[in-house]
């Protein structure tokens, strides 16, 4: 199949779910506040409520925000037939995910693969829905760029299976500096957390 068709695939799949009765709450609460939505999304809440008929609008949103318009009709591919390339298949396999009526989602090193620019812009994309749509969304990222590390709300920090922080992501840095662990001056956020927990881990190895 195309990356067009597998996305229609998984569409019909998963079906449109609740999605047309929350639309039309969405809409009520944002015309009671004044709210005016940021045309994208407001487009995109609009096509994920359609009909199966009109499915393919959302495919087509899906395809501009992941990065895939491009290679759109093209083959995905396997081991004998040549297709898209190693990048455009992770988005695909994200795009197939939001494609669908779920309100969790769990993704993992979904940056791999991808430019700082196109992961933002991924990013950017989920943490709008997240906040209109009241999805869940868990995400983990290897060295995120500190404008990718600023949209996110919460974080969760591990070491060696153990959750060493969870919490707001504006309130991490002064958890850390309470333990004693201060970040530098014109040092990232996110590089400094990690340098964190790695050392952390090579403490405890060390004793």
């Amino acid at each position: 199949m195309t990356v067009r068709e597998t996305l229609d695939f998984s569409a019909q799949c998963q079906g449109v779910g609740r999605r047309p009765k929350i639309l039309k709450e969405v809409n009520t609460r944002e015309s009671v506040a004044g709210i005016i939505p940021d045309a994208d999304i407001d487009l995109y809440m609009k096509v994920v409520a359609v009909e199966a008929s009109e499915r393919s609008l959302q495919t087509d949103y899906i395809l501009k925000i992941m990065g895939l318009e491009t290679c759109a009709d093209t083959m995905v591919g396997d081991a004998m037939r040549r297709g898209i390339s190693g990048g455009q298949k992770k988005r695909l396999t994200t795009a197939e995910m939001i494609v669908g009526p779920a309100k969790a989602y769990f993704m993992d090193e979904i940056s791999n693969g991808l430019d700082s620019s196109t992961t933002f812009q991924i990013i950017n994309c989920f943490q709008q829905l997240t906040n209109i749509s009241e999805y869940t969304m868990v995400i983990s990222l290897l060295q995120p760029t500190p404008e990718v590390f600023d949209l996110f709300d919460d974080l969760i920090l591990m070491a060696e299976g153990k959750i060493i922080y969870h919490g707001p992501r504006n309130e991490a840095l002064n958890f850390f500096e309470e333990c004693g662990f201060k970040c530098p001056e014109r040092k990232a956020a996110a590089d400094f957390l990690q340098e964190v927990i790695v050392l952390n881990h090579k403490n405890n190895c060390s004793n």
